[in-house]
């Protein structure tokens, strides 16, 4: 057994008591360290010793530390995502908001204009940009911090002249129509308990929307419709147990929402056609 393989098995021992996934986690924190590709690391490991930075990796996860905090970065849809402090870290289930969107455009040549509404590290909005080539976007979010890291995204994978971002309080001074939109508000109820890795370290502005969790639901609802082009389309991302509440919201302002759910089968998305 090479040095690699027995550092991975002590890695993965020693955060089983901190990780849902300590296998996964050690490999993903190895090839960071190599500064290769998980599947790399995987299937031709690199000879040699293991990287000194290794082991340090181990500790902060340790400590709960987020993965791709730790690393850097994150995979999301067909790109891959610089994060770190002050950006939420993508979710796959977000990846729902692009699934309905390419089936909604489905043998068309696509949206010509989207808005990714609380972009973030420009999770939504780049991905919709690299899946549909002619397009150009708008990135929206009132963290400076998110904005920096979506800023070097949008350079780092090509798409600085085609993506645009904005500081703003959700769509506020926004004039224009897009044929999609896309939206990942914080969604979490204020006293809603979170994982520690989630709670301690990512952004509350991000996470949390409230008493109930709806503020945000609340506050985009009124405009939704004015910025959705004709055969537009918006899909809303939602928490599991959210969809009756955020479509009576929707529905109060003459859309006519359908809901979506994720590959495990919950209620993920809510998709308002124009």
């Amino acid at each position: 057994m090479s040095a690699v393989s027995r550092a991975l098995n002590r890695a993965a021992q020693s955060l089983a008591a901190t990780s849902d996934t300590p296998r996964l986690d050690a490999e993903l924190l190895m090839a960071a360290a190599f500064g290769i590709g998980r599947d790399q690391l995987l299937l031709r490991p690199p000879p040699g010793p293991v990287p000194d930075g290794f082991e340090a990796m181990v500790e902060r996860r340790k400590a709960r530390e987020p993965v791709a905090y730790i690393t850097g970065h994150r995979e999301f849809w067909t790109i891959d995502l610089e994060v770190g402090p002050g950006a939420l870290i993508p979710r796959p289930d977000s990846e729902t908001l692009l699934v309905a969107a390419v089936e909604h455009f489905a043998g068309t040549p696509g949206p010509k204009r989207v808005l990714d509404l609380g972009t973030g590290p420009g999770t939504l909005l780049l991905a919709a940009l690299d899946q549909w080539p002619a397009a150009t976007g708008l990135g929206v979010d009132s963290s400076l911090d998110a904005l920096a890291y979506a800023h070097r995204n949008a350079r780092r994978l090509g798409l600085l002249d085609r993506a645009g971002f904005a500081n703003g309080d959700w769509a506020t001074g926004i004039a224009e129509q897009f044929d999609l939109i896309l939206c990942n508000p914080p969604y979490v109820a204020d006293d809603a308990p979170l994982a520690s890795d989630v709670a301690d370290y990512e952004p509350d502005e991000a996470l949390f929307g409230g008493a109930d969790g709806l503020d945000d639901y609340r506050r985009l609802a009124p405009g939704l419709a004015r910025l959705m082009a004709p055969g537009g389309l918006a899909v809303i991302e939602i928490g599991f147990d959210q969809g009756d509440q955020v479509r009576s919201l929707l529905e109060t302002c003459g859309l006519q929402p359908t809901l979506l759910h994720d590959l495990a089968g919950h209620p993920r998305a809510l998709a308002v056609r124009r």
